[in-house]
């Protein structure tokens, strides 16, 4: 197909030109300059070959006279290219001094200078030099301001100055001149300092430049908004920025465990346990069962008859194992708030789990093994071995052997223990 394109245009070139040698001949026309008494006479097409053989002339000579600076140009190019090579891996290796005097060549060239200076301020902030990486900083062009902002931003960040960073992007992020990098780390600084407004403000902008997967996008939405749901300051507030979150945000049960533990901290339990509750029909989650445990002394007797329903769901989670225990502790159910905890001992034992243990001797007005337990609790939380319980009066000593349900399939065939 392309070569008979190719001979369609000749031929059609050839038909073109036959109709303008005809034309011409005809009338090839006439061209006179007269010059200081001089005189030239030609056909028009002679005069027109003729400009054409000297606009070619002419280029071909400023071509010839430009080649060799071009030809310095670009080994100047080349070598800014191999520098700021040089320089990247140096930084990627850990190399930082040889990284820095290798960009600080590749800087000399405008066309790298940016990218050379942002990445020398991070290798003089890794060598422990921060006032060259701000020297190197203030010396990025206008081109580079948001890059030399974020990065500036960074440091401050992983310095532990949240305050400092806020301080530096607040103002640009009220006039848009933030980078996706920069949008992140206001959140970041935001959280830290409890400003939970400035970050949630900042999210539509994170998801705007698909900076993040989807994955850490969703991470990054929920710290934000939890953080949001545990300072409202009252009900109508808390309502209101729950109601705010997307149906698919509000089925993501850190939310939902957020949600509930201010719901009850304001005195809302109720709306926390249905909250809760309808997560959990939704989705089995051990947070969501811990956290029902955590919700105070208020309906709890309405809460040990739901967890207690649970245990079809998930007979061996430690968590619902846990606040079955400090349920049963809340009722004054001591027997059986041992045996529910002894079970998640047995399973997956944790802080948590120990503190409901001394909270059930205490009930029991066993203050030392209260404080054996309160003990183990902190041992759990610093990774140290605990130390066994007492018994109680003739009560035996908790078995730690592993107590578990037996586990079925959704076609009721009976599960081999895991490995």
């Amino acid at each position: 197909m392309r070569l008979w394109r190719t001979v369609l245009l000749f031929l059609l070139a050839a038909f073109v030109a036959a109709l303008a040698w005809h034309w011409l001949a005809a009338d090839p026309g006439y061209v006179q300059v007269r010059l200081r008494g001089t005189t030239v006479e030609s056909s028009l097409v002679v005069a027109i070959a003729l400009l054409l053989l000297a606009w070619a002339s002419l280029t071909l000579a400023w071509g010839l006279a430009r080649w060799p600076f071009r030809a310095w140009g670009r080994s100047v190019k080349r070598r800014g290219r191999e520098r700021l090579a040089a320089g990247l891996t140096a930084f990627a290796e850990g190399d930082y001094a040889q990284a820095e005097r290798d960009l600080a060549r590749a800087a000399q060239n405008s066309a790298f200078r940016t990218p050379a200076l942002l990445v020398s301020a991070r290798a003089a902030y890794e060598r422990g030099a921060p006032e060259r990486a701000s020297q190197a900083l203030d010396d990025v062009g206008a081109g580079g301001l948001r890059a030399a902002d974020a990065t500036r931003a960074r440091f401050l960040v992983e310095g532990g100055r949240h305050a400092e960073a806020l301080a530096l992007l607040k103002p640009k992020a009220a006039t848009g001149e933030l980078s996706p990098r920069g949008w992140r780390l206001l959140a970041e600084a935001a959280l830290a300092c409890g400003e939970v407004q400035a970050a949630l403000d900042a999210l539509p902008a994170i998801a705007r430049s698909q900076s993040l997967t989807a994955d850490a996008q969703a991470a990054l939405e929920t710290r934000v908004l939890a953080a949001v749901l545990a300072a409202a300051p009252d009900a109508t507030r808390l309502a209101a920025a729950w109601s705010g979150a997307t149906r698919a945000q509000r089925k993501r049960a850190e939310l939902v465990a957020a949600f509930a533990r201010r719901a009850a901290g304001l005195g809302q339990v109720l709306a926390a346990m249905d909250e809760i509750e309808s997560a959990q029909r939704r989705e089995w989650s051990d947070l969501l069962a811990t956290v029902y445990g955590e919700l105070g002394a208020a309906e709890a007797g309405a809460r040990l008859r739901v967890a207690e329903s649970w245990l079809a769901l998930a007979p061996n989670s430690a968590p619902l194992l846990t606040t079955l225990g400090r349920l049963y502790v809340l009722q004054g159910q001591y027997g059986k708030a041992e045996d529910a905890l002894e079970r998640a001992l047995a399973l997956t034992p944790s802080a948590a789990t120990w503190e409901a243990v001394g909270d059930c001797r205490k009930g029991e007005n066993d203050l030392a093994g209260a404080a054996t337990a309160y003990a183990n609790a902190l041992r759990c939380m610093r990774g140290e071995a605990t130390v066994a319980l007492a018994p109680l009066l003739a009560r035996d000593a908790l078995d730690t052997r592993p107590i578990a349900f037996e586990e079925r399939s959704e076609h009721g065939v009976p599960r081999l223990p895991a490995a």
